[in-house]
């Protein structure tokens, strides 16, 4: 009766040895494709930084002719920049 208790447990141990290696493995793989994700977004988000710094500085130089059109384009530009930051942290 011993053995089978013993064997038992082996065959368990085993058992859960496997699905934590499984687990720990498919982490590794969503890990990695989060940060290539993640990578993928902020360089879209730099894109979209040097073109708001751009326009910004252009507004800001031309601030009495500038239209609330553009200033507002600026604006969303700018929010749409930062959402983009703030779901990138999450994902991490």
């Amino acid at each position: 009766m011993e053995n089978y208790s013993a064997d038992k447990a082996k065959e368990e141990l085993n058992r859960l040895v496997e699905e934590v290696k499984q687990e720990r493995d498919e982490m590794i793989v969503k890990a990695h494709l989060l940060k290539a994700d993640a990578k993928d977004e902020l360089a879209k988000v730099d894109k979209q930084w040097e073109h708001f710094k751009a326009k910004s500085a252009q507004v800001g130089r031309e601030a009495k002719d500038a239209s609330g059109d553009v200033t507002a384009a600026v604006k969303l530009l700018g929010e749409e920049i930062i959402n983009s930051i703030k779901r990138i942290r999450r994902s991490l």
